[in-house]
């Protein structure tokens, strides 16, 4: 039986109330209203109006101000899932690939003879900085899923992971544009097409990642009371 009016507004309210994954936030949402309409159902049918029915099996949920909280911290979770898989996984595949690129560079076994000297060391702190980020990523899975319990304020962890994004990502991005500098070549390798497609995979890359990065701090960030 489709609901109509108070339950319909309840749940509007509620998905108003949420951010986070559009996709976990519908079926949570979807979730919720299948749950009212049985509520409803059962206590119409014990003799209630459609309409009382309705308002007392939202009264017997709760106030949106109190349910939000709990459903916003499942999609705070998700999003720092996701961001933690894109680092585990992205990160290293990004560097394996420059690594592959550096080694099948045209003039590759004289390109570092006519670099500046601190181009190798760079090139090697930028390699273990972004391994360090993936093995972040990996550890954040990890405690986001069978570690969650454990942690006492997920909302701050979760906020720590995406800051730490956003403050890792300035130090990458100066480290990168040097090497491609000492390389003496152009920001986007356009005389080089391998090199060009990994410069396009490397910004996509830290494109998704900032944006997961900021979607769980939106999702994370503290709200006033719903009513």
């Amino acid at each position: 039986m489709a609901g109509t009016g108070v339950i319909d507004d309840y749940v509007t309210g509620l998905d108003r109330a949420l951010r986070g994954p559009r996709s976990l936030r519908l079926d949570m949402v979807a979730e919720a209203r299948d749950g009212l309409l049985d509520t409803a159902e059962a206590m119409q049918d014990a003799g209630l109006g459609r309409e009382e029915a309705e308002r007392a099996a939202v009264e017997e949920f709760g106030p949106i101000r109190e349910i939000a909280p709990g459903y916003q911290d499942r999609l705070g979770v998700a999003s720092a899932r996701r961001l933690a898989a894109t680092l585990f996984v992205g990160v290293p595949l990004t560097t394996l690939m420059w690594s592959m690129i550096w080694r099948v560079f045209p003039t590759a076994g004289t390109v570092y003879e006519s670099t500046p000297g601190w181009f190798v060391p760079v090139a090697r702190g930028l390699d273990m900085l972004q391994l360090f980020i993936g093995l972040i990523g990996g550890v954040a899975l990890l405690v986001l899923g069978r570690g969650l319990r454990r942690v006492r304020r997920p909302r701050l962890f979760i906020r720590s992971l995406a800051l730490f994004v956003w403050g890792t990502f300035p130090v990458v991005a100066v480290l990168s544009g040097a090497l491609v500098v000492g390389s003496g070549r152009s920001f986007g390798f356009g005389d080089y097409p391998p090199g060009m497609a990994a410069s396009l995979v490397s910004y996509a890359a830290w494109t998704v990642q900032l944006y997961i990065a900021a979607r769980c701090l939106n999702a994370t960030r503290r709200t006033s009371a719903v009513a």
